[in-house]
Parts: C-alpha cells; sequence; structure tokens
C-alpha cells in the first residue's frame, strides 16, 4: 500500500472523532440528563487514562527487560522513565496552572455589553473555545485526546514504516472504531451550558481531538523513536487525569452520587468493549 494511502486511512481514523460531536447540540437537556452524558464522559476518559499508561509503559518494560538481561545500558530505560514523568507532570500540572490563569482572564474579561455590533449581526457569536466553564473543560478533554491520536497515528505510520502494512491497516480500523466514543467525551461539558455551541464550535474541537491522527501518521512514517512515543502518550495521561478531576467536580455538583456511579460504569463499558473488539480483531 502506498504512503498517501496510509495518509489517507489515518486521517479516517481520527476523523471517526467527529461521530460524537452532534450530541454537544442537544437542546437544553434534562439536569439528569446533562450529570449522565457528563459522568459516561468520566467512564470513557478514565479507560482512555488507563489505556495510554498501559501503551506508554510497554516500551519503558521492554527497555528494562534488556537491561536487566545485560544485552543494553540502563540509559535507555532511565531515559523513558524520566520523559514519562516529565509528561505526566507537565500534562497534570501544566494544566492546573493553565485553568487557574484562565479563571483569572475571565473574570477580568469584559461583560457581553462591551461585544462589537459586528459580532451580533444576525445573531452571530465569534467562536471562543475558553469562553465558560463547559467550553474550557470540552478544550481540554480534546487537547488530551489529541494527543493521545497523535500517540495512535504515530503507531500507525511506524507500522507501515516497518513494512507491516497489514499491521498498520488493522490499527487504523481498530483506532477508527475506538476513536468514535471519545467526540461524546469531547462534547459532554457543553451539554451543561446554557446555550448550545456552533457548528464550527464543534468542528473546531473535533480538529483539536482528531487531527493530530493524521500528523502523527506523517510523522511515525520517518522518525521510530520510543522517546517521542512515550512523551505523547504521558502528556495525555497527565492532561486526561487533569479533565477527570474537572468532571467529578462538577458531577457531584449536577448529579447524585448514584447516577455518577452508573455513568461512569457506562462509560467503561463502552471504553472496554470498543478496545475487546480491538483485541478480537488481532490489533
Amino acid at each position: 500500500m502506498s504512503s498517501d494511502r496510509i495518509l489517507l486511512l489515518g486521517a479516517i481514523a481520527g476523523a471517526t472523532s467527529f461521530l460524537g460531536l452532534p450530541i454537544g447540540r442537544l437542546r437544553s437537556p434534562m439536569p439528569r440528563v446533562k450529570a449522565l452524558l457528563n459522568a459516561i464522559a468520566i467512564g470513557i476518559l478514565v479507560f482512555l487514562l488507563w489505556d495510554v499508561l498501559a501503551n506508554a509503559l510497554e516500551p519503558i518494560e521492554t527497555s528494562l527487560k534488556a537491561a536487566t538481561s545485560e544485552s543494553d545500558t540502563w540509559g535507555t530505560f532511565v531515559g523513558l522513565v524520566a520523559v514519562a514523568f516529565a509528561g505526566v507532570g507537565i500534562g497534570l500540572v501544566g494544566l492546573g496552572y493553565y485553568d487557574d490563569w484562565m479563571n483569572r482572564t475571565t473574570a477580568r474579561r469584559p461583560g457581553p455589553g462591551a461585544a462589537t455590533a459586528g459580532a451580533l449581526d444576525h445573531g452571530r457569536r465569534p467562536i471562543n473555545l475558553t469562553a465558560t466553564e463547559g467550553s474550557r473543560l470540552a478544550l481540554l478533554i480534546a487537547i488530551g485526546i489529541g494527543l493521545h491520536n497523535f500517540s495512535e497515528g504515530l503507531a500507525i505510520g511506524q507500522s507501515a514504516a516497518k513494512g507491516e502494512i497489514e499491521l498498520a491497516v488493522l490499527l487504523i480500523v481498530g483506532f477508527g472504531l475506538h476513536n468514535a466514543t471519545e467526540g461524546f467525551g469531547i462534547v459532554a461539558p457543553l451539554t451543561l451550558e446554557s446555550s448550545r455551541p456552533t457548528w464550527l464550535h464543534l468542528l473546531a474541537l473535533g480538529i483539536i481531538g482528531g487531527g493530530p491522527t493524521f500528523f502523527g501518521t506523517i510523522i511515525g512514517q520517518s522518525v521510530v523513536n520510543d522517546y517521542l512515543f512515550v512523551g505523547f502518550l504521558a502528556l495525555a495521561a497527565g492532561s486526561i487525569l487533569f479533565v477527570v478531576m474537572q468532571l467529578v467536580r462538577v458531577g457531584f455538583k449536577i448529579g447524585s452520587c448514584t447516577l455518577l456511579t452508573w455513568g461512569v460504569l457506562a462509560g467503561l463499558t463502552a471504553g472496554f468493549a470498543t478496545d475487546l473488539i480491538l483485541v478480537a480483531a488481532g490489533t
């Protein structure tokens, strides 16, 4: 299979993240529905966190086995561990600082009366991915999933670069199916807002979350590097963990503990179900 076709299929795998985005356009869902959607998103993200950490651990364990068998030095293992912890730290603590900064910026932002007449003409609103708490959470989820999908693209590209075309195609199909659940996780916080997001807003979130699969495929075909792979997975893990913490806080505010637990279970089930399908398909 040609390089162009691999890239095209990699783009399709990332594009499936768009499938769940229209849920963000629900018209004023009931409070219990909002709480359930938020809880399901938590479950999906908890599964993704487990999946990301498990994949990041594979090259680290391989380097440890190589070092203990004296066929390799300890340098690679120590380097990968350092990259993993640095990535998780940057993703988790870095987003904490970013969220604090955004809250301070929002508090100083002028009110609706400062909007220009052009922006309000014919009911048009400028796109602002950080205007509200829900939109900021959606953006952070999209960033975390985007980092995760970039690493998936690296795996696709590296398989193709090694001549393992059958594996690359299986990864594309599997990741595409898996990514279909991620769009829902991105827009769940937007259902908590009083106003519906525009289609352009959803498109921007979809590009942030799904687009990196394509770029990861491009880079993966020319660069095979465990440090890069582990680094992006670690960044994704840290950012997803931060978002889960935020969504749990929101979940306890808007719904009962019972509803939250059932929603989380449903999200986990959806995540593991798609993963088992991938295993059955041989990926």
